[in-house]
């Protein structure tokens, strides 16, 4: 019989691991970097935690700049600053990216506001299908009455995916039409910039003027939200540059803040897996690297087999000169090799620049048109935007 250890061991590395994790939503006094902005939706909640109208405001901003994370910290914290007032305060999340259509995400919104108000109201049976849309809002607008709640928000999160702007509509005028009697605001937040210009005039007049926008983080505030989730792990496990350097790194590539936790984490989980006592610069550069691996292969898993060859002709040609630009014709002739060396028919030079330039376009490559002077006349030339490197492992992956 084989003897085992235990394959349960997780090591000396973590001692609260969930405070680096994707989608934990920590207390709010962990929220750094965020001061003005946890005051502006603090300001929209004030009226609704007296048990008055939460004010709808629309927050804007790239992913990982903290919108989600905000907003979620101060909507729990409102809720208990509401109770203290003697004030039912609910609220419903939906992420639209899961919950797309205006059924889906109106089925959702009756589920969560259950979830938070069922000691008031008992049991209640939300079918998973059968219903429309309006059916799901008016079963969440009786639980309201039902739970005497006196304010309700609505969190859309990433409202720019939700099909229509109906659902929005809904929960704008429902007080005014009758629906419910308590309050009702929501917060509306999109990585889309222009996300207001594509609503309807009737349903934007029914918006009040609150926006908001959420900047990256740059370098002193990243350090500073690792730095507040160090005590994830053991005491004296952290060498005293993996905060600053992925910050920096982090920093200087996105300004995301869910990337920068979610590549500690994976520093941590490498030096886990090595059995290490340390968590060191090395295995910060280990998890970056497996993290732009990862980017890559999503970005180009759906890709057809010869889109791949070209990648990798390119990669190829950039490991081998000292340049990173290389013309349609020199890439196409690596190209033609390796399709031969895999034993394929290449495609046609035209086919090869049409999917080059595919490929500029979803961000793979960078495509630009040159002049070689009079005699050459002018080309189009062609370079990755990660290392090499990144791609053949990418590529050797897939």
């Amino acid at each position: 019989m084989t003897n085992r250890g235990d394959i349960f061991e997780t090591g000396e590395i973590f001692r609260d691991r969930k405070l680096v994790r994707v989608g934990h939503v920590p207390d709010l006094e962990r929220v750094v970097g965020r001061d003005d902005e946890i005051d502006a939706i603090g300001s929209a909640l004030a009226p609704a935690v007296q048990g008055g109208p939460p004010e709808t405001t629309i927050v804007y901003g790239k992913t990982g700049t903290g919108k989600s994370l905000v907003t979620r910290c101060v909507c729990r914290e409102a809720t208990r600053r509401a109770e203290e007032n003697n004030v039912t305060f609910a609220h419903a999340y939906i992420d639209c990216s899961d919950y797309g259509t205006e059924t889906q995400a109106s089925r959702q919104m009756a589920r969560d506001l259950h979830s938070t108000v069922k000691d008031s109201v008992g049991e209640q049976s939300i079918p998973r299908k059968g219903i429309g849309a309006a059916d799901y809002r008016d079963i969440a607008w009786e639980m309201i009455d039902d739970a005497n709640v006196d304010a309700f928000l609505v969190i859309l999160d990433e409202i720019d995916k939700l099909d229509g702007d109906e659902l929005l509509r809904s929960i704008s005028r429902a007080q005014e039409s009758g629906k419910a009697d308590a309050f009702i605001g929501a917060i509306c937040i999109s990585n889309k910039i222009e996300y207001r210009e594509r609503l309807s005039e009737r349903v934007d007049s029914s918006l009040q003027d609150n926006e908001l926008v959420f900047d990256p983080y740059d370098a002193r505030q990243l350090e500073a939200i690792l730095t507040r989730r160090r005590d994830a792990f053991a005491e004296d496990v952290l060498e005293d540059e993996v905060i600053p350097k992925t910050a920096a790194l982090s920093a200087r590539q996105h300004g995301d803040a869910r990337k920068a936790i979610d590549m500690l984490y994976e520093a941590g989980r490498l030096a886990e897996m090595e059995q290490s006592k340390h968590v060191t610069e090395a295995h910060v550069d280990a998890a970056l690297e497996k993290a732009e691996i990862n980017r890559f292969q999503k970005l180009v898993s759906g890709q057809p087999p010869h889109v791949k060859h070209i990648l990798r002709a390119l990669a190829l040609l950039t490991e081998q000169a000292d340049r990173q630009q290389f013309r349609t014709a020199e890439v196409y002739d690596m190209y033609t090799n390796i399709a031969d060396e895999v034993d394929t028919s290449p495609l046609s030079y035209d086919r090869v620049q049409r999917l080059l330039k595919e490929q500029a376009f979803l961000g793979v490559t960078e495509s630009e048109h040159t002049g070689g002077g009079h005699k050459e006349g002018s080309y189009r030339v062609h370079r990755l935007l990660r290392s090499p490197e990144i791609v053949m492992k990418g590529l050797d992956r897939q």
